[in-house]
């Protein structure tokens, strides 16, 4: 069972430091999306892997009712866990990832010593008394426009998360990663990314949280950041100077000293 929960999520293991991170890309990415920062984690131990249904996962294991809620991915990442017996070791999830390994946590304590979130969103919806920086309507319209046209999709929101122009080698880049993934995967991780709401989860935490944000991220405000600062109950928020929603990609080195700096290593 162990092989091919492996094996299901493309499990890669680098480095051979005492403290492991686990590094857990975000929606439309996978395990590609950390080669910038990898470089600068010299001394750890690290642990990627692509979601099922994503990168060079097992298309075949994707399911349909599992996956169609976020706590489906949680699970394949704490069957990951499991499959590598892993102990206090530091969650990295960029972006939906935050709060995958969220869940994740709250169920096995002990897999995690803390966690590092990047740009993390618990809500994306505009909700009364929380901003979550999208109306429902707008959001099922991006996610109808993946129906509709999938190329079209990826090209209006590769700049949006980059936070670069459309032909800057980054959202070039997040665009070919988001084509690359099967539409009805990616569909329904869209879903459960972008209508659900994690925001009652946030108490329950019980390992430390670093939060990184982006002063200036189209999908996730300051606002948000600090929401979830108040609502963790042990949590440090910090904001880099930077465009986008994807700082491991941009401010790498920034990244892994904060990385650095929580962990202690």
């Amino acid at each position: 069972m162990f092989t091919n929960v492996l094996s299901r999520n493309n499990v890669a293991i680098r480095g051979d430091g005492e403290r492991t991170l686990v590094l857990a890309h975000g929606f439309g990415c996978d395990q590609n999306m950390w080669q910038r920062l990898m470089p600068h984690l010299d001394g750890f131990r690290l642990v990627l892997f692509d979601y099922t249904g994503s990168g060079g996962s097992d298309l075949s294991a994707f399911d349909l009712d599992r996956h169609s809620r976020l706590e489906g991915f949680a699970e394949d990442l704490g069957e990951i866990c499991e499959a590598l017996d892993l102990r206090g070791a530091t969650l990295v999830g960029h972006s939906v990832s935050g709060l995958i390994g969220l869940i994740s946590a709250v169920a096995s304590p002990a897999r995690f010593a803390d966690i590092v979130m990047v740009c993390p969103s618990p809500c994306f919806l505009n909700l009364p008394g929380y901003a979550g920086g999208f109306e429902r309507s707008d959001l099922e319209e991006l996610i109808s426009l993946m129906d509709r046209n999938y190329i079209g999709w990826a090209q209006h929101l590769a700049p949006l998360v980059s936070g670069q122009p459309a032909d800057s080698e980054l959202s070039e880049e997040l665009r070919r990663s988001f084509c690359s993934t099967d539409p009805l995967t990616a569909r329904t991780f869209a879903e459960a990314t972008f209508l659900s709401d994690h925001r009652d989860l946030l108490s329950r935490a019980a390992h430390p949280v670093l939060l990184v944000q982006s002063e200036r991220d189209s999908l996730a405000a300051t606002s948000v950041g600090r929401y979830m600062h108040d609502a963790l109950p042990n949590s440090q928020y910090e904001v880099i100077d930077a465009d986008g929603h994807c700082l491991h990609m941009t401010h790498p080195t920034q990244v892994a000293t904060l990385i650095r700096e929580f962990t202690g290593v």
